[in-house]
């Protein structure tokens, strides 16, 4: 219910919902009800709601006052209303004109007619009066309160249609008629079967004031009032029209013309007479007058001011012919002069041209004073004299040609440098000159619009208009001689030129078009190419703005009575339309609107014959326009050398611009076709990838320009006044246009849309001219919906079909006559906003705008292609349109849902591409954060770097904004795990982002409350992300790392980690979390505590390490080890930064931490050891831990006589391991050198110098063989442990020798011992040798410790490092290249340290390291890659030589350790040595290119030597290896893939001819001295060779339904070397096929494409990166290549391998002979033109000539054959004869199989080494990519 504000409340007057039952209540609350109360006035529905379609309620007499209300007009739209009314729209309820907001439409509507108590008791009586006489049950009673009304009786209806009373029941589905009122008011009784369906009680209104009530419409009526008919007006000589002012202001610019002429004319006749001049005249020529350039600039003054007020009707004629005089002899003077400005001139040169300013000024102003006079539109022909035309045309063209253009042109180089500064010192002059050169071509402009003028003007005019518009500018101002701006505006005066040719001229329309797309590539890209400013401040492209004009122009028709009024001394006059038609015969048949009501079908077919044709010229000149520069767009790309593909993101982006602009509605058009046709290119399986990427691309750019239009219509639209009645009905209209309600009559209305669009334009008409083809395109655009609006309806409705029948009429007449609709009707003036909003409604009915839908599925279903580079388009081209529309997110979004899926794309850019896109729906749609960051800390370990980087950046962000503890905690540790990454860029940023968001947030933080609890909710994550598992010693390294000195936030950041440490500490008491992990406890904050205390120990004081006094107390008894394992490394770590000042509690703690050395673990006791070494020296006293050593080693020397008595037993096993272990820690942590004495008096017999060689003494020879395995190990340990402190002891005798008995042993258990010993000294030293190759102190002091230079490296055991390095590398490089389990990755550790000190020469590992790449351990392989990188950027030059051996090692290593001797891995193919090629992009191409040959060059053999002995040889293994290798690496250039192709043809080229050789004649027993009939192994090849598919390896024989031919007696072995040859050659070249089709080439061989060919590509395009073909996918050669190695497993798949490789060394398969006439010039050795096989490769077409005659020249292939090899020179003739043509006849002799005779110069090149026996030597070498003449060299014309 709508309550209005007519009249306020009194204040004893409640409102009618006071009285409201509780149930009524909460109705009234919560629905959107309209409740109208019938009245006298309106007792029921109104016609228009359909009295068939509802039971309106009976109104009570005009004698009740209680019921006398005002009518509530509440219209209910009906689903199929009666054929007289107009149908009406389903939308909201409009408010009162004074209070209308736009608002969105109510999904449900429901009526509810209220009638009063008295109609209802009258109801109800009757009813039951009815029930009783019918015997039928009545209404149902429904309890009514005391003083309540009878309920109404309602029934549910459907969607919008009311709730009306009906009579239900049984067969009552249809509303029934409504009842008729009786006289008196009371209703008639209601049927029994008339039974309620809802009742809704509502009390009596006492005090209903119809004042408070306004009717509101249910949708939005079109404003009639706003529109109102003009008085007709006459013209200026009427007295009725113009007003005084008008008339006085007219007679005062004739009288200032008249006296004007008047002077000038005395001055003229004056100056004939004295021969002289003055400031009016001057003497010009052959003693001519005529007007100066100053009184030429006042008569255009006055002559355009006359023109302006309409009174130059009124000049006297022989005045105006006169002055016409006046002007000529300026024009004849200038035609004797040059004024052309040639680029070889100087500055004199110059100088004196710009003598002939003067007369050149003063021309071009006679020439627009003529001008200006024939554009005034008089009638008398004197006034349009051909002689001044043609002369203003050639003032025109010479301008053009010979000042203009010269001077644009112009640029300072070494021939023109002195002109460039000649011209720029006139600057101004110039300047000056071009602005009246401007105004001429404008007002030649002007001319050829309002006069006919010859062909020979116009084409002249457009020839010069063209090229202005396309002349080259110059990107910067400082290149160009003059200001650009200036250039501009001739520009723009030249595109108005053109744009009036084209109006006028419509047979040279297309050849405008023509002339406009050929010269496109003229435009410039930069900045300069949008100078086109628009009416919005935006700018765009001049020939954007051009063509859309040129298209809007063609909906507007020419106006035929252009001729009528003008006299045209040039033409005839004739009137003509715009196809060139008479127009005096167009005739019609409504006169009038009053008659266009009646016959309105007529009017609309009248519209229907001007509006849409005129809108099909447009659409096709607009499709011509589209198609061309798509078309070129598609053959270049954005980085080729034709601009067509950055053009047309040019004029797209223009055209977005202007889409929602009213002065530019072409846009739409043209955007229409460019969607279609990129719709076509994404949905055509056969468009490639670049077309469908150019085509996503695109639709990205237009679909986010219809969203950003739907998104401001939806702001506009809701901001505008609702006090103005226009913009409430456009507000309305909007809503409805947005929801597709919006009806067809209300958008083509009178008033509506289209109107208000047309008079704002029309407003704006007299500022700017141009918007006539706006206007024109709009009313053709309307007159077309009218038209289809009207054929829309099936119904009749009179007062619809009158109403667009006056439309059709009035638009009829718009289209005919511009100025139709100006001087018939008024309209309310329209602002900038109503007016860009109601061009914005037309368009949301456009069919651009309602395919939005489907561009948006197409991008959403191009996110699921199979081509990568198409997703990644598709996401980009989703990004465009969510940053306009982000409600495509809300809800269960299937957009995101794609955009997960594709996060996990194999495609490294279409993974790149989605998290870019995620990172911007979560910054549009915070809610989607949670849902979406799972993914993106998944990407943080993904394959491509650049991802891992991304996604890192985006979980920054989402950190920083999220407060979700769990969240959090989740992305460190992501980012921690990366600090590890194998990449320095991704490890750098891991730890730049941990610093950003776990430190730096903290700097200068207050001690604050809140910013303690800040911290300790930091803390509380940080212990967290450590429980979580894995960071802990990656944490370590980020602390040190940002704790460094060299760091910028060292001293803040060490400020909060002190502060962390101290908020850790308040958890170390708490206790078990009772079960919930996210609490942390005291436990989880000591683990985080030994990691700060590991990074820095100074972040501890004195009274924390207090605090952790009590943990170690009963260390020997804890139960949880963390605890205290935790609380000794702090210490140990903390304990050095103490003095001798806290001794007693140094004191306290060695005594808690003595008595559990026995009993500790291992891992513990290291630290415990450590303790005590520390604790020992702070305090000066050590005797504690010699007397506990010297104990061990008493005991260690017991059990050594105890076993050499006896084995020792298990108790006393476990008393060596721990007295040895003891030993090895003390050893390791303890110098007890001082006490030396004591243990030798311990040890008498002892001479050493140092207890750690009495340690080694001591425990070594429990390492020899005769122990059993647990002592050996144990010793080894400890020996280890004590080397490691003692480097020197490495290099004992008793020392190296036991460690080289152990690796000859190879016990893995016991190597192990050893390794691990090597690792901790190598990691030693190498954190030495980094800390004493320091940079010298800050401030020049010199640095306190001076690195030693003794030994190499600068340390003092790097002998010792260099020593037991080169005696175990050997053992070493076995173990980690023997297996691939921990044991192994062990040994790579020590490789990799060795590698990093340089302890040997690269070589020595380097192979190592390529081998161990190719490990499926990731860690091995991570490990391998990292070194070899490092070695290959230190050392290229020397690894590169290892190349090769390494590729053999490492197929050696994936055959017998690995056990997969396949050269990649499948799903997806990866070559094995891909990680190789990763390295390799460190180097120069040209250097990959030649490790690329020396890999294919690995594949080659000798025939003769191939070793056959294992069931698959070994060279083929090794062979296949390369290959798969080849097949599947990821080439960076174009010109790696052209290399490798190329050495893959030239090796089977030389290899394969002697193998091919071989087989003929040892196999198939093929002879080339034998000319008589085929042997039987003769016949056998050749019936091969006739099968209907050629044989392949695998196949036993041609046609197993064929009896068998007898085989060739040939070895099995030497069959099984030939046949191994063969299968190398055949899997080669099936990857030679494979790349040439992935990678596209092989497309033309003249073009120079394929690899080897003459016509070499350039440099950059080598170095571009290669594009693959879409569609190739390795399965196919994968499949191959498994096929081939089965050949070797019977003779008959032998046989047919050697048969395939023959064929393929004869026959071509790629280039088909299609026809029965290319077969017969084969046979007879007539080459043809390059034929194209179904692949798409070209045929090398032989050059006229024989080929050679060998034995399979004349097989047949049923499918098809292959064009056969190239022959080096005819079959009898020698090398480099001329070659024979045969006839085409069939008069020669049919050739003989076999080969003819070679030549002696064959032989004697056979016997150099040059050519070959069998003519392989000369024919495949051409079919392979290359032919081979006798002298060895490659023929290129085969490339």
């Amino acid at each position: 219910m709508t309550a209005g504000t007519a009249a306020p409340e009194t204040p004893a007057r409640q409102p009618l919902a006071a009285s409201l039952t509780p149930f009524s209540k909460m109705v009234f609350d919560h629905t959107s009800i309209p409740f109208r109360f019938p009245t006298p006035e309106t007792p029921t529905l109104r016609p228009a709601e359909g009295p068939a379609r509802s039971l309106s309620t009976p109104a009570p007499t005009k004698q009740e006052p209680s019921t006398d209300h005002k009518p509530i007009h509440l219209p209910t739209p009906a689903p199929a209303p009666p054929k007289q009314v107009p149908a009406q729209p389903k939308q909201e309820p409009s408010k009162s004109p004074t209070d209308r907001k736009p608002q969105a439409l109510p999904k449900a509507r429901l009526e509810i007619l209220l009638p009063t108590k008295a109609q209802l008791e009258a109801a109800a009586a009757a009813a039951a009066a009815s029930a009783n006489e019918s015997g039928v049950h009545g209404i149902a009673n429904v309890p009514i309160k005391s003083g309540s009304p009878a309920p109404a009786t309602l029934a549910p209806q459907p969607y919008g249609q009311a709730a009306h009373l009906i009579p239900p029941g049984p067969g009552h589905d249809v509303p029934q008629p409504s009842l008729s009122i009786p006289a008196t008011g009371l209703p008639q009784a209601l049927s029994a079967s008339q039974k309620a369906a809802i009742a809704i009680e509502i009390p009596r209104a006492a005090n209903f004031i119809k004042e408070e009530y306004l009717a509101v419409p249910d949708e939005p009526e079109p404003l009639e009032d706003m529109s109102m008919k003009r008085r007709k007006r006459d013209d200026l000589d009427g007295d009725d029209i113009y007003s005084l002012d008008m008339r006085q202001r007219a007679d005062a610019a004739l009288n200032d013309l008249r006296l004007f002429l008047h002077n000038a004319f005395q001055a003229e006749d004056y100056a004939t007479n004295q021969r002289t001049s003055d400031e009016m005249v001057t003497m010009v020529g052959d003693n001519e007058v005529t007007l100066t350039a100053a009184a030429q600039a006042k008569a255009q003054t006055l002559l355009a001011k006359t023109i302006s007020l309409n009174c130059y009707k009124r000049v006297p004629l022989d005045h105006l012919l006169r002055l016409f005089r006046l002007s000529e002899a300026a024009l004849k003077q200038i035609d004797s002069l040059d004024i052309k400005i040639d680029e070889s001139w100087g500055a004199p040169d110059f100088d004196q041209w710009l003598q002939q300013l003067p007369p050149l000024e003063m021309a071009m102003r006679a020439a627009r004073t003529c001008l200006r006079m024939m554009c005034g539109e008089r009638e008398e022909k004197q006034l349009y004299p051909e002689d001044v035309i043609e002369h203003c045309l050639n003032l025109c063209k010479r301008l053009i040609d010979g000042v203009v253009i010269p001077i644009v042109e112009l640029r300072s180089t070494q021939h023109t440098a002195e002109l460039f500064r000649a011209v720029a010192s006139s600057k101004k002059k110039m300047g000056s000159l071009f602005t009246d050169c401007q105004k001429l071509l404008s007002l030649m402009s002007t001319l050829i619009s309002k006069v006919d003028t010859s062909d020979t003007v116009t084409n002249t005019l457009e020839f010069a208009a063209s090229r202005l518009i396309f002349m080259e500018t110059v990107s910067a101002e400082k290149d160009s001689v003059m200001d650009t701006q200036k250039f501009d505006g001739l520009r723009l005066v030249a595109m108005d030129m053109l744009s009036h040719i084209f109006v006028l001229n419509p047979a040279q329309r297309q050849g405008i078009f023509d002339e406009i797309l050929t010269s496109l590539e003229k435009l410039p890209l930069g900045r300069r190419a949008r100078t086109f400013k628009l009416v919005d401040g935006s700018s765009i492209q001049p020939v954007s703005a051009l063509i859309m004009r040129l298209i809007q122009t063609s909906a507007g028709k020419v106006d035929g009575r252009r001729s009528k009024n003008k006299t045209s001394a040039i033409v005839n006059d004739e009137e003509t339309n715009g196809d060139g038609q008479q127009t005096n015969q167009e005739s019609f048949m409504i006169q009038d609107e009053e008659h266009a009501a009646v016959q309105h079908s007529t009017a609309i077919q009248e519209l229907d014959s001007l509006a849409p044709p005129l809108l099909e010229t447009s659409k096709a000149n607009a499709t011509y326009v589209v198609k061309f520069i798509v078309n070129r767009a598609l053959k270049s790309t954005k980085s080729g050398d034709a601009p067509y593909r950055n053009l047309l993101d040019l004029f797209v982006e223009d055209f977005t611009t202007c889409l929602d602009n009213p002065d530019w509605p072409a846009a739409e058009l043209l955007l229409r076709l460019l969607m279609v046709m990129m719709v076509n290119l994404v949905e055509n399986d056969k468009s490639g990838v670049p077309a469908k990427n150019m085509a996503l691309e695109l639709l990205g750019t237009m679909g986010a320009a219809i969203s950003k239009l739907r998104g401001h219509v939806r702001k506009v639209a809701g901001a505008i006044d609702s006090a103005d009645e226009l913009g409430t009905f456009l507000s309305e209209l909007a809503a409805s246009a947005l929801e597709l309600k919006a009806r067809p009559e209300h958008m083509v209305s009178w008033t509506g849309p289209y109107r208000a669009t047309v008079e704002y334009l029309e407003s704006r008409f007299s500022q700017d001219p141009h918007l006539a083809s706006a206007i024109s395109f709009i009313v053709s655009d309307w007159g077309a919906k009218t038209c289809v609006c009207y054929d829309s309806f099936e119904d009749d409705s009179r007062e619809r079909d009158q109403e667009l029948g006056r439309l059709a009429y009035r638009l009829r007449e718009m289209i005919r006559d511009r100025r139709w609709l100006s001087s018939e009707y008024s309209f309310k003036d329209v602002s900038q906003t109503q007016a860009r909003l109601s061009y914005s409604i037309i368009l949301l009915k456009s069919q651009l705008c309602e395919a939005f839908s489907g561009i948006l599925n197409i991008l959403l279903n191009s996110m699921a292609s199979d081509q990568p580079t198409v997703r990644s388009k598709s996401l980009k081209s989703i990004n465009q349109v969510l940053e306009t529309d982000p409600s495509i997110l809300d809800g269960d979004s299937v957009v995101v849902q794609l955009i997960l899926r594709c996060s996990n794309d194999s495609s490294t850019q279409v993974r790149d591409s989605a998290l870019g896109l995620i990172g911007k729906c979560i910054s549009m749609r915070p809610a989607l954060e949670e849902k979406m960051t799972e993914t993106v800390i998944d990407r943080f370990a993904d394959a491509g770097p650049g991802v891992r980087k991304r996604a890192m950046k985006l979980a920054k962000d989402i950190y920083l904004r999220n407060n979700n503890r769990a969240l959090r905690s989740a992305i460190a540790n992501g980012l921690l795990h990366r600090v590890q990454d194998p990449e320095e860029s991704v490890r750098d940023l891991a730890r730049q982002v941990i610093e950003e968001i776990w430190f730096a947030p903290f700097h200068g933080l207050e001690n604050s409350a809140a910013g303690q609890i800040s911290l300790s909710e930091h803390v509380s994550l940080m212990v967290s992300t450590v429980k979580r598992g894995g960071v802990a010693n990656v944490l370590d390294k980020v602390l040190q790392s940002l704790l460094a000195p060299g760091s910028k936030s060292a001293e803040a950041s060490k400020e909060v980690c002190a502060k962390l440490v101290a908020s850790m500490f308040d958890l170390v008491t708490i206790g078990d979390s009772g079960g919930d992990p996210s609490v942390p406890t005291g436990r989880d904050a000591l683990q985080v505590l030994m990691i700060f205390a590991k990074a820095e120990a100074r972040l501890f004081t004195f009274e924390q390490l207090r605090l952790l006094k009590s943990h170690i107390t009963g260390i020997s008894s804890s139960d949880d080890l963390a605890v205290s394992r935790a609380v000794v490394v702090i210490y140990r770590r903390v304990l050095p930064q103490l003095s001798s000042a806290q001794a007693h509690f140094l004191a306290d703690v060695r005594k808690e931490l003595m008595p559990v050395v026995s009993k500790v673990t291992r891992a513990l006791l290291d630290d415990v050891m450590a303790c005590l070494w520390i604790i020992s020296t702070l305090l000066e006293t050590s005797e504690h831990l010699a007397r506990l050593v010297l104990s061990s080693l008493t005991g260690i020397q017991k059990l050594r006589a105890l076993s050499q008595r006896e084995p020792l037993d298990q108790l006393k096993v476990r008393q060596f391991d721990r007295y040895s272990l003891i030993v090895g820690m003390a050893g390791k942590h303890c110098n007890l050198d001082s006490h030396l004495e004591m243990f030798k008096k311990a040890f008498p017999k002892w001479n050493g110098e140092t207890v750690s060689k009495l340690m080694v003494d001591v425990v070594v020879p429990f390492a020899a063989p005769s122990q059993p395995l647990d002592i050996r190990k144990a010793a080894l340990d400890s020996v280890g442990l004590v080397c490691q402190a003692s480097p020197r002891n490495y290099v004992a005798a008793n020392v190296y020798t036991t460690f080289q008995q152990v690796f000859d042993d190879q016990i893995p258990a016991l190597e192990t011992m050893i390794l691990r010993s090597l690792k901790e000294f190598l990691f030693t030293e190498e954190k030495r040798s980094e800390g004493t190759s320091e940079a010298p102190a800050i401030n020049g002091a010199k640095s306190e410790k001076k690195r030693e230079l003794t030994v190499i490296g600068g340390t003092n055991y790097d002998d010792v490092a260099s020593a037991t390095t080169h005696r175990f590398l050997r053992e070493i490089t076995r173990i980690a290249t023997s297996t691939q389990d921990e044991h192994a990755f062990l040994a790579v550790e020590v490789l990799a340290s060795i590698n990093r000190q340089g302890l040997v020469h690269p070589k020595e590992t380097g192979v190592t390291f390529i081998t161990l790449e190719t490990s499926t351990h990731p860690r091995i392989s991570e490990l391998a890659f990292l070194e070899h990188k490092a070695l290959h950027t230190k050392h290229e030059t020397v690894v590169e030589r290892e190349y090769v051996k390494a590729i053999q090692s490492a197929f050696a290593y994936q055959r017998d350790i690995v056990k997969d001797p396949r050269g990649a891995t499948p799903n997806p193919f990866t070559p094995k040595m891909h990680l190789l090629m990763e390295v390799l992009k460190i180097s120069k191409s040209k250097n990959r290119q030649k490790f690329l040959e020396k890999f294919c060059a690995q594949v080659d053999f000798d025939m003769s030597k191939l070793d056959i002995s294992e069931t698959i040889p070994s060279h083929v293994q090794y062979s296949r290896f390369i290959i798969e290798n080849l097949a599947f690496f990821e080439y960076i250039t174009v010109g790696e893939v052209h290399c490798i192709v190329s050495a893959i043809e030239k090796l089977v080229t030389s290899t394969g001819a002697n193998v091919a050789q071989a087989i003929e004649s040892e196999v198939f027993q093929l002879r080339v001295d034998v000319l008589d009939e085929p042997t039987p192994s003769q016949q056998l090849f050749a019936e091969g060779q006739g099968q209907g598919q050629p044989p392949q390896p695998g196949q036993s024989g041609p046609d197993a339904s064929q009896p068998p031919a007898p085989e060739p007696a040939v070895d099995f072995t030497r069959l099984r070397q030939l046949t191994a040859g063969s299968m190398i050659l055949l899997a080669l070249w099936e990857v030679r096929t494979y790349l040439r089709r992935l990678y596209g080439l092989g497309t033309t061989r003249r073009g120079g494409t394929e690899p080897g060919s003459k016509v070499k590509l350039q440099s950059k395009d080598l170095a571009k990166p290669p594009v693959k073909v879409q569609g190739i996918t390795g399965d196919k050669v994968w499949d191959e290549i498994g096929k081939i190695m089965e050949s070797l497993a019977d003779r008959g798949r032998m046989m047919a391998t050697c048969r395939a490789f023959i064929e393929l060394m004869n026959v071509d398969k790629e280039f088909l002979v299609l026809n029965d006439e290319d077969d017969e010039n084969v046979d007879m050795g007539v080459d043809e033109e390059e034929e194209f096989g179904e692949d798409g490769y070209p045929g090398s077409g032989a050059e006229d000539g024989d080929f050679d005659g060998g034995a399979l020249q004349n097989t047949p292939s049923s499918t098809g054959r292959g064009r056969k090899r190239k022959a080096q020179h005819g079959a009898g003739g020698a090398a480099g004869g001329p070659k024979k043509k045969q006839a085409r006849s069939g008069s020669q002799p049919p050739r003989q199989r076999g080969r003819p005779r070679k030549s002696s110069v064959e032989r004697r090149a056979q016997e150099q080494g040059h050519a070959h026996a069998s003519g392989y030597g000369q024919v495949q070498p051409g079919l392979l990519g290359g032919s081979q003449n006798v002298g060895g060299a490659f023929d290129e014309d085969w490339f």
